[in-house]
């Protein structure tokens, strides 16, 4: 007597793989039906209020505000454009740390006591670890820099 081909397995596979077929097919229905019925299109608008939400209600005309477009920043402002922070300048620290190989190192604030970074460009005089020094301060990429460095 010979044995049938399909596996009890395969079977289950098989119909499984048929009611997945009749699922996809019911909800491809359903969707050709409610599209069909769709909604106006007052029903598929959407506003924002004042504060950036999303609502159903059209915005008070009353509240309106008038922006002039030479107010609207799109990009950061130049340097020069921007008005400048208050900067500490004429301050006095002790060189913590220079490594004359790589030029760079930082200062320590005797008022703040915050570190200041400094490079050899902004040296005037030649400096060593713990040299007291007179600098400036600068605004730079990640924070501030200690500029026109010099003994004291």
């Amino acid at each position: 007597m010979a044995r049938s081909g399909q596996t009890q397995n395969k079977r289950e596979k098989e119909k499984k793989k048929l009611k997945k077929r009749k699922e996809k097919e019911q909800k491809r229905l359903e969707r050709k039906e409610n599209s069909n019925k769709g909604g106006s299109f007052e029903d598929m608008i959407a506003y924002v209020d004042a504060d950036g939400n999303l609502t159903d209600t059209p915005p008070d005309p009353s509240q309106k505000v008038e922006v002039e477009a030479e107010d609207i920043e799109i990009a950061v402002p130049k340097k020069e454009d921007r008005e400048e922070e208050e900067v500490i300048t004429d301050t006095e620290g002790k060189v913590s740390f220079f490594d004359h190989s790589k030029g760079f190192g930082f200062i320590i604030g005797s008022q703040t006591g915050e570190k200041y970074f400094v490079h050899v460009s902004g040296l005037i005089d030649e400096i060593m670890e713990n040299d007291k020094v007179s600098f400036e301060l600068e605004q730079g990429m990640k924070g501030l820099n200690a500029v026109k460095v010099k003994k004291i």
